[in-house]
């Protein structure tokens, strides 16, 4: 099971707003993105995420966890999670 961690200083409000203090820029997700992010901030792991992501929206398994390494690319990418 893939585990990753919120840096301290990465901030997002309750309407899916991210601000990275370290470089000043924002980011915006969506709902889907939103929950994720909460998940990952309350150490979900992959595994625990996918389970509870496509127990309440309509998603197939597949195109969620493609959807999902694409996500969690990006947020690695912009250093918003780390993998750990």
């Amino acid at each position: 099971m893939n585990s990753f961690n919120i840096p301290p200083n990465v901030a997002v409000s309750d309407t899916g707003f991210v601000f990275l203090p370290t470089t000043g820029e924002t980011f915006t997700l969506n709902e889907i993105g939103k929950e994720i992010f909460k998940q990952l901030q309350q150490g979900k792991g992959y595994d625990e995420i996918v389970d509870s992501i496509l127990s309440f929206y309509d998603i197939d398994k597949n195109s969620f966890e493609r959807d999902f390494n694409d996500f969690v690319m990006q947020l690695k990418n912009y250093s918003l999670v780390v993998e750990l």
